[in-house]
Parts: structure tokens; sequence; C-alpha cells
């Protein structure tokens, strides 16, 4: 009798493994490891970098209480006030920790949506625009990133190379072949983040000249970074979108990524 082969495993992420995937696609600079949660810090620039985000906290009360106090009082001695991430999703249950810091006085932020898809039945054929680079951020896309979406922190741009430069990584421009100077009009970047024997794709840094929206770009950049990422053996693609981006989530669901879970900021106001 022929042996049956087995069916191919789910490439959906739950539970640890993706919210330590996520944090892997945007690696902090620094990283500590307190009672069950990831500190994080990265010199202030972005939230997600500079979060602390529960992986195993303590069930006792009276334990999760004490590593809280604990972490409020290493990141004060820092003089920095701690901002959490917690995740709402399949195999996450961070509402205990929720309960406890609304405890403390700290308020929610709006969600963040996480979406996923897999990338087996991926076919679209990249831009023929696209320039890419694999590994760290070349010095050319991250002029064309600042200049269209650039941060207001000091230091953000060395700190944003120094983010991007922590996980190896798909950097895509797609240029505008009518410039005379053919500078990027639209760029975006694909962690290529390792999961077991897997390669996960977390897509971030989406941005467009403001004064070519409603061209497709944004599309065209999506869609090119899953075809490299496919190609780099890649089988599942995440991203990070706020509720209040309505433009970016309908592309996303045109694209068929669906939801994975949520997360939401929380600090003292």
């Amino acid at each position: 009798m022929p042996k049956r082969s087995r069916p191919s495993p789910s490439p959906a992420l739950a539970g640890t493994a993706l919210v330590e995937t996520l944090l892997g696609g945007w690696r902090a600079l620094s990283r500590l490891d307190v009672d069950g949660f990831a500190v994080q810090r990265s010199r202030g620039v972005t939230r997600r970098a500079n979060s602390v985000v529960p992986l195993d906290p303590p069930t006792d009360p009276a334990a999760l209480d004490a590593a809280l106090t604990r972490i409020e009082g290493l990141l004060g001695a820092a003089g920095d006030l701690p901002t959490y991430r917690l995740f709402t999703g399949e195999g996450i249950d961070h509402e205990p920790v929720r309960s406890a810091l609304e405890h403390r006085g700290h308020a929610q932020h709006a969600p963040v949506h996480v979406l996923h898809r897999a990338l087996a039945d991926h076919r679209a054929a990249p831009d023929p625009r696209a320039a890419i680079s694999v590994g760290s951020p070349p010095e050319a896309w991250l002029e064309a990133s600042w200049r269209l979406a650039p941060r207001s922190e000091d230091g953000a741009r060395e700190t944003l190379r120094d983010l991007m430069a922590g996980t190896p990584a798909l950097y895509l421009s797609l240029d505008d072949p009518d410039s005379a100077a053919r500078a990027p009009v639209a760029v975006g970047r694909a962690a290529l983040v390792p999961h077991r024997r897997r390669t996960i794709a977390v897509l971030d840094q989406i941005a467009v000249d403001p004064e070519r929206r409603r061209e497709g770009l944004g599309r065209a950049v999506v869609r090119s970074l899953l075809s490299f990422a496919a190609v780099q053996g890649a089988e599942l693609a995440l991203l990070e979108v706020e509720t209040g981006n309505a433009a970016a989530r309908a592309l996303y669901r045109a694209e068929r990524f669906t939801p994975a879970g949520e997360y939401r900021y929380l600090a003292r106001p």
C-alpha cells in the first residue's frame, strides 16, 4: 500500500510565535527579558521598538504586580516611562496584564491590526520598475525612505538605519522613469524572519510620495515585496496597520491579507 503523504502544515502563526516574529521583524536595539516580559529600548524612536511586551507573564496576581513594579523601576532608573504592547489573538491571553495595568492608571490606545497571508499561491510578478536589495538597508534606499516618511525624534534617521539592520530584509524602491533625477516615488521593506525551519516576511516601511498617491504605487510595492519574498523562500507574510489608515487597510484586504490578531499600546496619560 503506498504511503499517504502528510498534509502540509498551516502557514499561520499564533501565540508567542506570532509575537516573537513581529518583534524579530523590527528588532529593538536593546532587549532585556524580565519576568516573562520583553523590555525593549531603541533611543526613543518608534513605539514598536520602545515597548514592553508580555511573552510569558506571571499568572499569579501578586507575582504579576511585582514584575510590573520591577519593570517600572528599571525603566525609571533610565529616565523612561514604560509603554506596554498587549496582543489579542489565537493562543494569546494578555487580559490579566491589561487589567493590572489599567488598575495602575494606564490607558489604552487605538488598536493596531496584524494581518497575514500565505505566499504559496502568490502569482503576481514584481513591478518592472522595482529595484531590490537584500541584506542591510542601502544608503540610497534610506535616503528615499526618509524623504517620503521623515520622523521628528532626535537622531531618528540613524536609529531607523540601526533598527532595520538588525534583521536581513528586502529593500524595494520604485523609480519614476519620467523624472530626470529618477528619484524613487515609493519604497517598502520586507524583513526575512526565521521561525523554526521557515522564513516569514514582515512588511513595513511602505511609503509613497504624497503627490503620487492614487496611482497604484502602494499596491505595486506590496505585490513586488511579496513576489521577491516568495523567491527568497518565505511562506507567510505579516504586516501591521493602524485602525485609522483606511486606505492601507483596503489595499491589504484586496491583496488577500486577513486578520491574525491585533495589539494596543497602554501607557499612563
